[in-house]
Order: C-alpha cells, then sequence, then structure tokens
C-alpha cells in the first residue's frame, strides 16, 4: 500500500513560503554587534523546518542548501562564529536560492543551478570562517541566456512600445508574428529568469493578456489572474524527484537520513508554525493515511502540531472566499427587493412582516460585513517585503536609508494587496534613487548621513491612504518643465506646484540623467497611476524642495462593495462613486456660459468647470437640457474637475459591484453596473473617462 502525498504538497508550499518569509524579516532585524540570541533560533528552525519538509518529498536541491545553512547558523548561535554583514547577505542569497526551487518544484519553473551552487558554495567557505568580501547584497552569479516566447492577447500596440523597448535592452527581441489586432508575439533572449521577466510585464499587461512560454524548457509560465506576490499554488510538482517504489513508498529519503533528521529536529516539523509567526498566520493539519514506514521511522505526516495553532486559524481557498462573497452580494440584492416591496404594505396589517423584513436587513448587513472581513489582510503583507528591496537597492546606491513603516494593520482586500504591491515597489525604488541623496550631499546640506523612508497606512472614512514619504531633496520643479518642453508637452511658468508634479505621470517621463537597473528609464510612473486608478483610486504627489516628497495612495477599502450616489436621466439610474465627489448644487442661469468650441462651462467659486452632461454621453432623452433646471454634481479625478449634469439626486447607496465586461462588454465612460433594490441594473460611472471626455472639444466629441 502506498502513499498518497500529494494532498501534502499545497501544505509544504505555503508553509515553506511562510517561513523563508519569516526568515527573511528576522535576518533584516538583526543586529550585526549583538545578535538577539532568539531570534538566531527562530532563524535556524525556520531553515530547519524547510529542510525536513523538503527531506520528506524528497526535494534534495531544498536539502542541501538548507543543511549548509543550519550548519553556518548553528555556528553562529553557538558562538564559534562571528555575525557578519557578509553572512547576512549569504542568507538573504539563500533564501533567494530556496524561493526559486520552490518555485521549481511548485510550477514547473527552471531551476537556477549555477545560483545554487554558487550560494552552497559560499556559506561552506563562511561555515569554515572564510571572509567573503565579494557577496553583495542582490549579487547572483552569471546566468545562462533562456529563449521566450511571449504571446500578447488584446492589447494594443501602441501600449506595448514602451514595453518593447525595455525588453530590447534586456536581452534580443524578435517578432514572429504580424500585429493582427487581436494578438502578437515576439521570442526574446535575455538572462533574465521568470521572475524579473514577470516583474517587467506586470507593470504595463496583466496576466490574463499574455502567456510566456521558456523555449528552453516548453514551459508556460502565464497565471490567469497575475496574483503575483501571493499567487497559491497552481498544484502538486510537475516532476517528483523521487522514485516510485523502494523503500519508504518512494516518498522518502533514505532510512538513514531521515533517521538522522529525526534525531536533530524530533520530528521533520514542515508541519509545525513558523517560530515567531503571528497567530493570524493560517495553518492547517491534514490527517495522513496509516501506512507502515521505514522501520523505527516516525511517520512524519502524523505529526500534530499544538491544539492552539490548529484551533486559531484554518486554510480556506480564495475561490471559495470569492464565491461566498458572491452569495452574500446576491442575498444583499434579493434583501434590498423584499425591504422594496415589503415598504407597499399596510403597516397596521403587516406589522409581523414589516418587523421580520427589517431583522433581515440587519442580518444580513452583519453577515456582509462578517463576509467582507474575511478576505480583509493587513497591510504588513505588502510592507514586509521592503525592508529587503531599501537594502539591497541602497546598497547598489551607495546610499544609507532607514525604513520606517507606520499602521502595518490597517487592513484592506485581498485583491488589492495583490494589486498594489507592484506600483508601491516603483514608488520605494524611485524615493531611494531619485529622493533621497547620497551621503555626502545629506552632509553638505546639513542633513543626517542617513536618509529616511516612511511607508505609512491609515483608514480615512471608507477608503485607504498609503503614504510613501522620503525626506530627500525634493522634486526639482524647473528640471520638470525643461523635460516636459523638451518632450513637446504643454506647459507654462504659470502653472501651479500641483499640475508641474502631474507631469511625472505622463508616459515615458523621466528626468534621470543616467538609465541604471533602478530607475531612469521611464517605464513606470504612468503605469503605476493607472493601475491605482483601475483598482478605484487616486495618487496625489507633494514636495517642498530640500525636505522630501510624499506621495500619497487613496484606494477603497473593497472592490466587491462600493458607497456611491445614485442620480437619473429621465428613467435612468446612474451610479457616482463617492469617492469622487466634490459637491452638487443647482447654478444659477447666469453661472453658465457657452464657450465657441468648447461646450459649455459653469463657474463654481472662482474657477470655472467643463460641464459634462450625461443624456449627451449615453444619448439619453433628458427631463431638461438646462442646467439650471437641473443638479450639476462637480467631480474631481486626476487633479482635474467637471461637473456632470443631471437630472436628479435618487440617493445615496452601498452596491454590490459586478463586472460589466465579463458579463456584457466594455462600454465607454461605464466602469461596472449593479442591481438595485427593484430589480433593475444601473451602471456605474467610469468618472476619469468623463472627466477626461469634458477635456476633449465639442465639436471633436459631436463627430
Amino acid at each position: 500500500m502506498s502513499i498518497d502525498m500529494s494532498q501534502f504538497y499545497q501544505v509544504f508550499f505555503e508553509e515553506a513560503a511562510e517561513h523563508l518569509s519569516n526568515m527573511e524579516t528576522l535576518l533584516l532585524g538583526l543586529d550585526l554587534a549583538a545578535p538577539d540570541p532568539d531570534t538566531l533560533n527562530a532563524i535556524f528552525r525556520a531553515a530547519h523546518s524547510i529542510k525536513g519538509g523538503a527531506g520528506t518529498f524528497g526535494f534534495t536541491d531544498m536539502t542541501e542548501v538548507t543543511h549548509i545553512l543550519e550548519t553556518l547558523l548553528d555556528r553562529i548561535r553557538k558562538n564559534e562564529l562571528a555575525l557578519r554583514e557578509d553572512m547576512v547577505d549569504a542568507f538573504l542569497q539563500a533564501g533567494d536560492v530556496l524561493r526559486n526551487l520552490l518555485d521549481h518544484h511548485r510550477d514547473g519553473t527552471p531551476a537556477d543551478e549555477a545560483a545554487m551552487r554558487h550560494v552552497c558554495g559560499v556559506l561552506e567557505r563562511l561555515a569554515q570562517g572564510e571572509a567573503c568580501p565579494n557577496v553583495l547584497p542582490g549579487d547572483t552569479p552569471p546566468t545562462a541566456s533562456r529563449r521566450y516566447r511571449l504571446s500578447f492577447h488584446k492589447v494594443a500596440r501602441k501600449k506595448l512600445e514602451p514595453l518593447l523597448s525595455e525588453l530590447a535592452r534586456h536581452g534580443k527581441v524578435s517578432p514572429t508574428d504580424p500585429d493582427s489586432g487581436a494578438s502578437y508575439t515576439i521570442e526574446l533572449e535575455t538572462t533574465l529568469d521568470e521572475a524579473a521577466l514577470w516583474d517587467l510585464l506586470d507593470f504595463v499587461v496583466s496576466r490574463r493578456q499574455v502567456e510566456v512560454t521558456c523555449l528552453d524548457t516548453s514551459t508556460v509560465t502565464a497565471a490567469d489572474d497575475g496574483f503575483g506576490f501571493f499567487d497559491d499554488a497552481p498544484g502538486a510538482p510537475a516532476a517528483n524527484p523521487v522514485a516510485e517504489e523502494g523503500d519508504g513508498f518512494g516518498l522518502f529519503v533514505p532510512a538513514e537520513e531521515i533517521r538522522r533528521q529525526t534525531e536533530e529536529a524530533q520530528g521533520f516539523g514542515f508541519f509545525e508554525g513558523a517560530p515567531g509567526t503571528p497567530d493570524s498566520a493560517p495553518s492547517l493539519t491534514p490527517a495522513a493515511p496509516s501506512s507502515p514506514s521505514a522501520p523505527g521511522t516516525p511517520n512524519a505526516a502524523t505529526r500534530t502540531p499544538p491544539v492552539s495553532a490548529e484551533s486559531s486559524s484554518i486554510r480556506v481557498s480564495v475561490e471559495k472566499v470569492d464565491q461566498l462573497i458572491n452569495l452574500v452580494g446576491e442575498l444583499v440584492i434579493t434583501q434590498s427587493m423584499l425591504a422594496q416591496t415589503a415598504a407597499r404594505a399596510d403597516p397596521v396589517l403587516y406589522e409581523s412582516l414589516l418587523n421580520s423584513v427589517a431583522q433581515l436587513e440587519r442580518n444580513t448587513r452583519d453577515l456582509q460585513e462578517a463576509v467582507m472581513s474575511i478576505r480583509m489582510l493587513p497591510i504588513s503583507f505588502v510592507f514586509s517585503r521592503f525592508p529587503r528591496v531599501v537594502r539591497d537597492v541602497a546598497g547598489k546606491l551607495g546610499k544609507q536609508v532607514e525604513l520606517r513603516t507606520i499602521g502595518e494593520g490597517t487592513e484592506l482586500d485581498k485583491s488589492l494587496i495583490e494589486k498594489i504591491a507592484d506600483p508601491l515597489t516603483h514608488l520605494v525604488r524611485n524615493s531611494l534613487d531619485h529622493g533621497i541623496e547620497t551621503p555626502d550631499k545629506r552632509l553638505a546640506a546639513g542633513k543626517p548621513a542617513k536618509g529616511t523612508l516612511t511607508l505609512r497606512a491609515s483608514h480615512q472614512g471608507g477608503n485607504i491612504v498609503i503614504e510613501v514619504i522620503d525626506d530627500g531633496a525634493g522634486l526639482n520643479r524647473e528640471r520638470i518643465l525643461a523635460k516636459a518642453r523638451e518632450r513637446g508637452l504643454p506647459v507654462s511658468d504659470t502653472m501651479s506646484d500641483q499640475e508641474v508634479w502631474q507631469l511625472i505621470f505622463a508616459p515615458g517621463f523621466s528626468t534621470a540623467e543616467v538609465v541604471t537597473d533602478v530607475s531612469g528609464r521611464g517605464v513606470g510612473m504612468d503605469v503605476v497611476k493607472r493601475n491605482i486608478e483601475g483598482m478605484g483610486g487616486r495618487v496625489e504627489l507633494s514636495s517642498v524642495p530640500g525636505q522630501g516628497t510624499t506621495v500619497t495612495i487613496r484606494l477603497p477599502l473593497t472592490l466587491a462593495i462600493l458607497d456611491g450616489m445614485s442620480v437619473a436621466v429621465q428613467d435612468e439610474i446612474f451610479i457616482i462613486p463617492l469617492g469622487y465627489i466634490v459637491e452638487s448644487l443647482q447654478p444659477a442661469a447666469s453661472d453658465v456660459k457657452t464657450v465657441a468650441g468648447d461646450g459649455r462651462v459653469v463657474a463654481v467659486r472662482g474657477e470655472y468647470l467643463p460641464v459634462v452632461a450625461l443624456h449627451q454621453v449615453f444619448n439619453i432623452r433628458p427631463r431638461t437640457e438646462r442646467p439650471h433646471e437641473g443638479i450639476l454634481v462637480v467631480v474631481e479625478s486626476e487633479g482635474k474637475k467637471a461637473a456632470l449634469f443631471v437630472d436628479d439626486l435618487v440617493g445615496q447607496h452601498q452596491v454590490v459591484i459586478k463586472s460589466l465586461e465579463t458579463n456584457y462588454r466594455k462600454v465607454p465612460c461605464i466602469s461596472a453596473a449593479t442591481i438595485m433594490g427593484d430589480g433593475r441594473v444601473a451602471l456605474i460611472l467610469d468618472v476619469a473617462a468623463l472627466v477626461r471626455l469634458s477635456r476633449t472639444p465639442a465639436a471633436a466629441l459631436a463627430a
């Protein structure tokens, strides 16, 4: 009788990833002068747990790396060797190698054998007391060139041009198919690995729009949704390097090795919680079928963690949570329909019915909030990646930078956490490269040699606000204007600072004098802004010369539910997201002016705003065509304002978002749809598109 170990693969992959993340966090917090013994022990236990689990599944490459890693850690914690900077660098490199091997066993991506051999050699020399001064943060041995086929689907060629230029900097790009309008395929020969390649792609296209095939291994590495940083493993390893038959049923390493590991660790420990992991970290202990093992060898799969770890949390797939949220959304809509129908009943005759409907509404609201909270995760899941980023990038640039994080416990929807990671990474790297000065320049300016980069998160109303703050040189207004003129952008010296800062988000805009591997290529800031606005958020810039720059991102707490204002145009109902609304008003007839060739404008508190008539945009017969007889809703997006002309304000609602593109097709100026209490479908307006539309000349708009 053989043991089916495939049921445990997913558990090992997830727990190994948690151990690696925890180990990196602990390493970055070590004090070289006086390392905390408890921290060293926690790092050792994390490495040992990975080694035990890898040995159980026959992942001998991971076992080899962690075994050498353990040897060096053991000598350090026993005070046989003093902890040095090059040792921490080697530990971090080993973590990167283990992640690569984990990805290899999880989804079949190629393993970087050269990097593994390199880091094993470095660890062995360090364990023997030798110095390795050439080990630097982010260093990796030269990698062999790889060939990839990239197939883009439903992406405009113009949108791909900056990406293709960037790919050409990293290798040789060869188009293989002509642009058919629906797809475009290229071949790329480069030294980039899959992770680095996806880092470039994720900024410009979603993973639904591109399929990547490694021609050297014929491995398709595209994902169907682009979770990226928090990907769930797609399944069991494509190839298990362990024989199917033999001692231990072909699933374990030789009995002598297992016995030795067992004596060391008193069990493999791959189902144990990561040392130092917060209580909220998910954990699961699957029950293994009882079966014989090698003589004298305890069955690792039958080990049970402490009861507290088992009872405090449980792993549930994201698909199940999404299904639950969707069902609760449908329940909210049904409850709203019942409430609207019951409102027409006689309150005297149907008092008990109305009371029951009111109780149902309260219970539905509580259920909705409870289910939504399941998807909420602390933003520390994103912030935890930046100590390593800051350490590596600052080391490359020769800068001294201290990272501070505030509000790590602030929660937001998991889908937003997955999407905000890449834009935040770009902003952090920009602050390190362009913002914070080198130590000699800071000292000359009367500043401390070490700069400070702060990541702050907080809740404000129904939004989450994330700030990236540096105490660097600030933005250079004159350089930005000069670069804008050089690129032919419409600018003037009378522009406000806020308008000048917005120029940074123009496609391809960069003031970097030298292009480095950190930044300066002009690919990114416009995509950062587009990605954030695609999440229903906004990005703002503020800067003081000589004191630093602050980038503020405002996002909704979730992408599943929206607070909005419903407006009417004749019998049609539209939803305007509350986050974009500045005010609503009924103007006087004298405040509305007609500008030849540019349509109508309205005077609001000393400034003239373009008027966007929704009945013209959507070709609806309105109740009135005169703005002073209707309502103007002032909205703001991308630093610009416009006044939406509607017939009436209906009310404020919390609506369940339904994708219009998935269920129907993409409609200009519409971002999504929802179902109202009376069963009608209401369209949710794309405010950013409407504000851009307001800047379009009237003649072009009519055409």
